[in-house]
């Protein structure tokens, strides 16, 4: 321990310029937390207007898509199972 006392004796900390400087920061910090919530927040809206002003919903178009797929991997199927077990008619 004498050793560290001996090593730090010289370094002296100016407490009210890190004080207001821990201070500075913190107020920095939140204000970008701000900032960024606000930025947030002008993209969500705009999101949102930009999705209510399209002729068809993004959802209600996958599903669509979703479904058209499924008919016509089923058709395949069908007519694959068909081929396969055809009668020899």
């Amino acid at each position: 321990m004498a050793t560290n006392q001996n090593f730090f004796s010289g370094f002296q900390v100016n407490r009210s310029l890190l004080a207001g400087g821990a201070v500075l920061t913190g107020i920095g910090a939140m204000l970008g937390m701000a900032g960024a919530a606000m930025v947030c927040a002008a993209l969500a809206t705009a999101g949102r207007s930009w999705v209510r002003g399209m002729d068809m919903p993004p959802t209600k178009a996958m599903a669509q898509r979703a479904l058209h797929e499924a008919k016509v991997a089923s058709a395949a199927g069908w007519e694959a199972w068909r081929t396969e077990h055809a009668s020899p008619n």
